[in-house]
């Protein structure tokens, strides 16, 4: 899995491409998370776009993500997730969990909207 990352409006944007399937690529998300959030930087955007599949692991790291955010008074929301993905998160029930936007600028708008 291919990780990007920037900052944009005080917003984390992180871009993955390719199976969000656990391993040593899904520790590196983890740790970008952990090493960028603080007092100044509490909203982040994970775009999905570009995941072709993702499995139970995968989705642990996103709730993960999303509980570390919110423990610290932040929002982290998904962007444009693929129909496998979003059928997943419909059958999990995440979908009642996380926020989705279709893109950069519904992302950043509705993280700006939550605080």
């Amino acid at each position: 899995m291919k990780i990007e990352h920037t900052l944009q409006d005080k917003v984390l944007i992180i871009r993955l491409e390719g199976d969000m399937i656990g391993g040593p690529e899904t520790q590196r998300l983890t740790d970008l998370a952990n090493n960028t959030i603080d007092d100044s930087l509490l909203l982040a955007a994970i775009d999905l776009s570009n995941v072709r599949f993702i499995n139970s692991s995968g989705i642990g790291v996103l709730v993960s993500l999303l509980t570390k955010f919110r423990n610290r008074g932040g929002e982290l929301v998904l962007i444009n997730p693929s129909e496998h993905i979003r059928k997943l998160l419909i059958i999990t029930k995440l979908n009642a969990i996380f926020t989705i936007a279709e893109d950069d600028t519904s992302a950043i708008q509705l993280l700006k909207e939550s605080l």
